[in-house]
């Protein structure tokens, strides 16, 4: 969830307005509360759409569609305004995550959940078609996964059985993947039922497996096999579930079930334990059954108790996010400091540096339920080949890939929040031309899970280009799919070393790679303070050694250097400081990744009163080294670094701690600067395709070809072929100073002023 922005009414038909769920193209889905105090997701068309008495027309049909419907795993329309300027529904709001971010995140269900999950959506599909209606647009990230059972969601593109379509006759409605073969061919009028149940295959299939039966990358190859190659289930486990889920992925609609046959028949086929009894989960007849009748003839006729179906880990993740959203305050306007006047109104009529900061605190629940984010999923697939969807200005999405609940959680949200902050700055520019909208997913700091999240990203056409992953070993995991998908992955905190040379194509490096550090405090010791002699105290480990090699390589200023190992122990690195002085050491460099030992080196240098310049590897540049070495010993220390200082970037420090109340954590300016790169991007390409959408090859293509100036630093990136970033303007200088480490700038702008 994110805070509203000024623009954002307080309320809308009475619904007081909490925070953004998600935005696209289409709309704005909010959360908001009803008059009753109930949560809704409220979603609300641009004005510049329902201009168009065709999308009006369609957005009447999905109100009527979803307010006839009834059914237990059904999301319910609640409130709606279909002739309001901007018109407006509101559902009932579910935390739950959805079967994408699920299976993405934690891997491909157990069989007797999915048959579960499949009895629960052929039955609600079942009364979707007794209502006469097709869904059209069934695929995992329309699921909701709750405690009581799945949800079905968006029905912006459900219309009557046999209607005639209210959208252009060339444009493919649905998602490349989850396509029955009728409805891939542009302008199919015989789309009918069987076209939901084809789909759902589709879905019970990827939820078995974690594999997409009709495979990932370009959505027209997608397409193709989908109409015209055998879906590849072989790692759907072999039994009953395997068997209806072949029978729905027929290609003809006369070879598939329907839906209420569907559903009879998973739940039949659910071996062992059902939920809530023995068996195959069927509710005893007097058991009470879901709101509304259900009609005879239909899947409302088998009822099932929900209870227990998901897996531990899923309920773990459920129960936090309704515990959460049941935490939702309802927000009150900002009415200011005493005698400061009145809110805060901010009019944009020119593009800022930055957003101005919300008064509003981010919303700590799971945004999961946006579940009508980009426009109900009207016109997916025009927009998957680049067209916006309508009138509007485009919308591309870009993927935020990082760890957001392991081992790098920290560095994982503070380049979300960063990123977030971005794409709300380029979005407020009145001269973009595009939006940008952000899909976030979460690895977990697992390699394992960091490939499923890739695949995912990969998969959705939608998503022009990535950020992240946060982690070293999901890089390399990740950077395969990514290359097979020409999806270009944007890395901001790590260097990518460890990703296969064959796979390294797909990365856009921003952080200067280890090997280049040394750069900056040999720049130092030429250029700021210059040292004829220099002696490096080298420790253990492959990093410290090629550390001290790259200045027995490059003596700075031209003068000698000398190599001093320190043997394991504190009398060690007392023994080689002592060698050091004994050379004759102008200036003294630690190279070694321990902040205690380099501390012990700091006393050392401090004891035997050398004034002369001091510094070591980036791993001694905080906190623990100034506490290990004492304010005394550490003052002058220098250090080289990849990351800039987050409070340099003051006008991004501002609008991050008044979104957040907090300061910037390190590597957060770098990852607006990296929405900012795609952003450029995207926009050369678009003035050099008279605004056609990017293609993704062209995109990752185009990130490293032009020099950008972001907050953080400047990116400029090798012409040779390798894509390299060049460490001018990449590489920080860090000096201690009063107890605290001084950021001096990038290392070829300090001056001996400095």
């Amino acid at each position: 969830m994110r805070a509203l922005t000024p623009d954002d009414p307080e309320d809308i038909g009475g619904h007081r307005l909490l925070a953004r769920l998600g935005a696209g193209g289409m709309g704005v889905v909010h959360l908001a509360r009803t008059p009753g105090g109930a949560l809704v997701a409220l979603k609300v068309i641009r004005a510049e759409h329902a201009a168009d008495p065709g999308f009006r027309a369609r957005f009447r049909r999905e109100v009527a569609a979803a307010g006839r419907l009834r059914g237990r795993w059904l999301v319910p329309v609640v409130a709606a305004d279909a002739e309001a300027r901007e018109p407006w529904l509101a559902t009932e709001f579910v935390p739950g995550p959805t079967l994408t971010e699920t299976v993405d995140g934690y891997g491909p269900l157990p069989e007797p959940a999915v048959g579960q999950l499949g009895a629960y959506l052929a039955a609600t599909l079942a009364d979707v078609h007794h209502a006469g209606l097709v869904h059209r647009d069934v695929k995992p990230g329309n699921v909701l996964l709750t405690l009581d059972g799945p949800r079905l969601i968006d029905f912006g593109i459900a219309r009557t059985a046999g209607a005639t379509a209210l959208t252009e006759s060339d444009v493919v409605i649905g998602t490349p993947g989850y396509l029955a073969p009728e409805q891939a061919r542009t302008g199919a009028g015989d789309v009918g039922p069987a076209a939901d149940v084809f789909a759902l295959g589709c879905v019970l299939a990827y939820a078995a497996s974690a594999r997409r039966p009709f495979g990932t990358g370009n959505p027209a190859a997608v397409v193709f096999r989908t109409v015209h190659e055998d879906p590849d289930l072989s790692a759907v486990p072999q039994g009953a579930l395997r068997g209806w889920v072949e029978r729905c992925l027929s290609k003809t609609p006369q070879g598939r079930p329907t839906a209420a046959e569907l559903a009879a028949g998973l739940e039949a086929a659910v071996e062992g334990p059902g939920p809530g009894e023995k068996g195959a989960g069927a509710r005893p007849a007097d058991a009470a059954a879901p709101a509304g009748p259900p009609e005879a003839g239909h899947a409302g006729d088998t009822v099932v108790d929900p209870t227990g179906w998901l897996p531990s880990a899923v309920v773990r993740i459920v129960a936090e996010r309704s515990a959460r959203a049941l935490d939702i305050p309802a927000p009150l306007r900002d009415p200011g400091a005493a005698g400061s006047g009145p809110p805060d109104v901010t009019t944009r009529t020119a593009p800022a540096p930055f957003p101005a900061p919300s008064r509003r605190r981010f919303l700590a629940a799971g945004s999961a339920a946006a579940v009508l984010a980009t426009g109900g999923g009207l016109l997916a697939y025009a927009v998957a080949r680049g067209g916006g969807g309508g009138s509007g200005p485009p919308v591309h999405t870009l993927g935020l890939h990082a760890d957001l609940s392991g081992p790098g959680k920290d560095t994982g949200r503070a380049h979300e929040r960063a990123a977030r902050l971005a794409v709300d700055r380029h979005n407020a520019r009145a001269d973009a031309g595009f939006r940008l909208a952000l899909d976030v997913a979460d690895d977990g700091g697992s390699a394992e899970r960091a490939a499923r999240v890739a695949r995912r990203f990969a998969d959705d056409a939608a998503v022009r280009a990535v950020l992240g992953p946060t982690a070293a070993a999901c890089a390399a995991a990740a950077a395969g799919v990514y290359r097979e998908a020409r999806l270009g992955a944007v890395l901001v905190g790590v260097d990518g070393a460890g990703v296969p040379q064959a796979d390294a194509g797909a990365l856009c490096v921003t952080r200067a790679p280890e090997e280049l550090l040394p750069a900056a405090l040999l720049h130092y010791l030429a250029d700021v303070r210059p040292a004829d002699r220099t002696a490096v105290v080298r420790d253990e480990g492959r990093a410290a050694w090629d550390f001290a090699r790259a200045f027995v390589d490059n003596p700075p200023g031209g003068g000698t250097v000398t190599v001093h190992d320190a043997d394991d122990g504190i009398d060690g690195i007392d023994g080689a400081v002592d060698a050091a002085l004994a050379a004759r050491a102008r200036a003294v460099v630690y190279a070694g990744t321990s902040p205690d030992r380099a501390a012990r080196c700091a006393r050392a240098l401090a004891a035997a009163d050398f004034t002369g310049p001091r510094g070591g590897m980036r791993h001694t540049l905080g906190p623990a080294f100034l506490a290990a070495a004492g304010a005394a010993a550490a003052e002058g220390w220098s250090c080289g670094a990849p990351f800039s200082d987050p409070a340099a970037a003051r006008d991004f420090a501002a609008a991050y701690r008044g979104a957040y109340d907090a300061a910037p954590p390190r590597w957060a300016p770098e990852a607006y600067d990296a929405v900012g790169l795609v952003g450029a991007a995207i926009a050369r390409l678009r003035k050099a395709a008279a605004d056609a959408g990017p293609d993704r090859g062209a995109l990752a293509r185009e990130l490293t070809r032009d020099t950008y100036r972001g907050v953080a630093k400047t990116l400029r990136f090798a012409q040779d072929g390798t894509h390299r970033l060049e460490p001018a303007g990449s590489l920080f200088l860090y000096r201690a100073r009063g107890g605290k480490f001084a950021f001096l700038g990038p290392y070829d702008e300090v001056r001996p002023d400095s």
